[in-house]
């Protein structure tokens, strides 16, 4: 196996391996897949969770005779890599005796060595799992909602991805307080519990600032929130310079390509909201904006902290009046 199709149809089929390897961008699904394998009626469940990981341990529960005729299961989940030497072990504990199940969860980048633990030779598979698209995402949302029984249409989906910036978990979390409603749920409802009781984010701060929004009170929530001046400063860096790649590429090539750009494929949602963006400003007011910010930045770090929330206000005023 090597993709969730394959993955999908081996559970289907009864016929997932004995030993199992799941990583990749979407931390989601890792944990959705991780819940549905590990779900193994009677069988001795072992899990070992980050920094719990100790391979003796886990070497003794695949070790010893299943109880009660059940099967046993290992579940190991960390972004820290386990050593190869050891999931070769694990694995091969796994192939010597069929009662034996072991599934890895790495929330990592580094993914190239584990993997060869579980080759099919070894008795075991892995799978990389994406970010799932805006479609899959809007369907994965639709069958949570409809099984808590929080009614929301389609576009009530979309609405509510977006307020999580596309994050599927987030997204899935909320729903329980939607479903309370027992009502057809609308962005009115979302905006008022989900969005209005969510802690803001530095995006959804800078998003509202270019939009000649008011900004203030999601700034004084952030900051609440024991985000400091400085870093607000840099995420704006960060953002607009990446604005200014979106319109670099559009203004090349036409349309832009989040992949090409940015080197991974967030949600379709985002990506059109960055080229809509990107393109308001002309060159001119991209250079005069990072220069501002850089300027304010350089400031903050070489005055006192008491100065930098009147730097920072006096900043995100000026970035409002060259949008």
């Amino acid at each position: 196996m090597r993709n969730r199709k394959e993955l999908d149809a081996a559970i289907a089929a009864h016929n997932v391996p004995n030993a199992l390897m799941l990583f990749g961008e979407s931390h989601f699904l890792i944990d959705r897949y991780i819940a549905a394998l590990s779900n193994v009626a009677d069988a001795n469940v072992l899990k070992m969770y980050h920094d719990e990981y100790h391979f003796e341990t886990a070497k003794a529960h695949l070790s010893q005779g299943s109880l009660f005729g059940g099967q046993n299961l290992l579940v190991i989940k960390s972004s820290k890599k386990v050593p190869k030497v050891d999931l070769d072990r694990l694995v091969a504990l796994c192939q010597k005796n069929s009662d034996n199940i072991f599934i890895y969860g790495y929330y990592g980048d580094d993914y190239r060595t584990s993997n060869k633990a579980f080759t099919k030779k070894a008795g075991g598979d892995f799978v990389r799992l994406y970010n799932p698209f805006a479609g899959e995402a809007i369907n994965i949302v639709k069958n949570e909602s409809q099984r808590l029984g929080a009614q929301l249409d389609h576009y009530s989906i979309q609405h509510l991805l977006s307020s999580q910036n596309g994050d599927i978990a987030l997204a899935c979390n909320e729903l329980n307080k939607l479903a309370i409603l027992q009502m057809p749920i609308t962005s009115k409802e979302i905006d008022d519990l989900v969005y209005g009781m969510a802690e803001i984010t530095i995006e959804q701060l800078i998003t509202a600032l270019l939009n000649r929004q008011d900004f203030k009170e999601p700034l004084e929530r952030i900051l609440q929130s024991g985000e400091d001046e400085i870093r607000i400063v840099t995420a704006l860096s960060a953002f607009i310079a990446q604005l200014y790649m979106f319109y670099v590429y559009i203004k090349l090539h036409g349309v832009a390509s989040a992949k090409a750009i940015l080197g991974y494929e967030p949600p379709k949602f985002i990506v059109q909201q960055r080229s809509q963006l990107s393109i308001k400003f002309n060159q001119a007011t991209y250079e005069t904006i990072l220069t501002l910010l850089l300027e304010t930045e350089l400031q903050m770090k070489s005055g006192t902290k008491t100065d930098n929330y009147a730097l920072l206000l006096s900043a995100l005023l000026k970035v409002q009046t060259l949008v």
